[in-house]
């Protein structure tokens, strides 16, 4: 007679068990979908609302991003502001810059410091599309005010940028590609250089090709965390290595 091996029922059991590493990745999957969630948001609602601005055409090269969340009509720093969808950009505004601080808040594997700053970094992107959603303007508040939306837009692509950097730094621990990884890394390091020249041609007043500019200082925040959160996504798709 053959006795029934009591560990023997339990080996299926503990094989389909995930490892911690893999149910790490499985966890991360949410924060990835977030990520590019975000950045989705903010280029559909520039879209739109740029879209809507027919008279004149809104140009994305001459224009600043921020123009189309005023209503207008008003003329400031040299440029014509009248956005018919105004509500569609500040609304984008907004939701991308929470929607990006619950991904990286979501974020598995950073640990002490680097923690601390992913989330640091996340909450000034937060904070900052908050204050451009609530204060749209024109970039020229009154004497003495504060300028709300130009401190909103400094934090978000200052801290998007820097945070795009640690997070391709650290990929190994938030399970990017190593390929997504140096994307993102060189794409913060071009979003800041380009956030000098952004200022570099605002104070001359020159507003030559000012809009593409403040887009190469913009953009590759979006696209960095689109590349982060693919990344992620993809990497834990059952029968991913």
């Amino acid at each position: 007679m053959i006795e029934n091996d009591p560990t023997s029922s339990s080996e299926p059991e503990e094989r389909a068990r995930p490892a911690p590493e893999a149910n790490q990745m499985m966890q991360r999957r949410p924060a990835g979908a977030v990520l590019v969630a975000g950045a989705v948001i903010f280029f559909l609602a520039e879209f739109i609302a740029a879209a809507a601005w027919t008279d004149p055409p809104y140009s994305y090269t001459h224009h600043y991003i921020s123009n189309l969340g005023v209503r207008g009509p008003l003329e400031a720093l040299g440029q014509f502001m009248k956005s018919p969808l105004a509500w569609v950009m500040n609304t984008g505004f907004f939701l991308f810059g929470i929607m990006f601080f619950i991904g990286v808040a979501a974020l598995k594997g950073l640990r002490s410091w680097r923690r601390w700053a992913a989330l640091i970094l996340g909450a000034l992107v937060a904070l900052g599309g908050v204050l451009l959603a609530f204060n749209p303007g024109s970039g020229e508040p009154p004497d003495g005010a504060v300028d709300y939306h130009g401190v909103g837009a400094f934090a978000s692509i200052v801290g998007g940028n820097v945070l795009a950097i640690l997070l391709g730094r650290q990929r190994q621990q938030v399970g990017v590609t190593p390929k997504a990884g140096r994307a993102m890394v060189v794409l913060g390091v071009f979003g800041l250089a380009s956030m000098v020249a952004f200022l570099a041609v605002a104070s001359s007043g020159a507003n030559v090709l000012i809009g593409l500019v403040e887009r190469c200082a913009v953009y590759p925040i979006m696209v960095g965390f689109i590349c982060a959160g693919a990344s992620i996504w993809n990497r834990t798709r059952p029968g991913s290595r």
